[in-house]
């Protein structure tokens, strides 16, 4: 029996592909780590403690959220694909529910000690969730992960859909205290926004995953075209309620100075010129979809575009963990 050693040809495709993943996983984690800290330079703004920890598990819990709405939405929408193959990717939905819930975990825990980092588990005060509202909103959030996690279990994984959308209220309410002027109305606002990002960014990826299970069938050009014509309704809907919401903090005539001069407003910046990176990169795509040869080799700056989405995951979590502007 004869030993061959694989070729240099031969590892290249697996290993490039394990480095890419690995480098985008240190970015992801990196732009919420430094992500507040590099924001609040120079604003003369203070940080809450553990900014940069909490906006990692935000990052984790939007992401979480994302990858189980997505599968639905994009098998929704394969449904509608005549002729589309049985074959789906390996659901990562359980995955992404645990995912969640050990992020609700970690961010109930901060709110269980007072919006502080805890110490020791001495210092955290369970029973202390039940007196007030962000606290019943993260046991809320904690609870709709474990039942979403279920339901991708179970034989009716379509059922997760609900505590999903508990998960996308829960954030909605949490952005916008009683506190603030006309906190419905900005709950209403985020909700569209949250539960459009997730539909858009979730359904991306699996599409593309559906589309690699499915190889060259023509059913999968369909299923990416369908999924365009969406999704432009998606990114519509997102840039209506974000531009909103941004004059609801920032007054229009303080905006273009709070976009520099604040920590929010450099994060929603820098947010703003990704979502544009992004829009481009689906006007390229669907503009290879439709005049290519090969409708198929949309699929290139589909992966830049999921990319480029998972950083606006990322920047939006920052912005999470960042005090809110000051209406002037």
């Amino acid at each position: 029996m004869s030993l061959t050693r694989p070729t240099a040809d031969a590892l290249r495709p697996g290993t490039g592909r394990a480095v890419a993943v690995l480098v985008l996983v240190a970015v992801a984690a990196l732009i919420p780590l430094l992500g507040p800290r590099v924001a609040l330079d120079g604003t003369g703004e203070a940080a809450a403690p553990g900014a940069g920890g909490i906006a990692v598990l935000r990052t984790v819990l939007f992401a979480a959220l994302c990858i189980p709405a997505g599968e639905l939405f994009a098998a929704w929408l394969a449904r509608r694909v005549p002729g589309a193959p049985a074959a789906a990717p390996r659901s990562w939905a359980p995955y992404a529910a645990a995912a969640g819930l050990v992020a609700a975990l970690g961010l109930a825990s901060v709110v269980a000690t007072g919006n502080l980092v805890p110490g020791s588990l001495a210092d955290i005060d369970v029973g202390g969730l039940y007196e007030n509202r962000d606290g019943k909103l993260a046991l809320l959030e904690v609870n709709a992960f474990a039942a979403a996690g279920l339901c991708a279990l179970s034989r009716r994984p379509a059922t997760q859909a609900w505590p999903l959308a508990a998960v996308a209220v829960a954030e909605a309410l949490r952005a916008h205290p009683t506190t603030e002027h006309s906190p419905l109305a900005g709950s209403g606002l985020t909700l569209v926004h949250v539960v459009c990002a997730a539909l858009w960014v979730g359904g991306l990826l699996h599409v593309l995953r559906m589309l690699r299970r499915w190889g060259g069938a023509e059913a999968g050009a369909a299923l990416l075209g369908l999924y365009a014509r969406v999704a432009a309704v998606l990114l519509a809907a997102i840039t209506a309620t974000g531009v909103w919401s941004t004059l609801r903090r920032m007054p229009p005539d303080t905006v273009l100075e709070q976009l520099t001069t604040t920590a929010y407003g450099r994060v929603l910046l820098a947010k703003v010129l990704l979502v544009a990176v992004v829009a481009v990169l689906a006007l390229v795509s669907r503009v290879r979809l439709a005049r290519a040869s090969d409708p198929l080799s949309a699929c290139s700056p589909a992966r830049a575009e999921v990319v480029a989405l998972g950083v606006v995951v990322a920047v939006s979590a920052v912005l999470t963990a960042l005090p809110v502007p000051i209406r002037w």
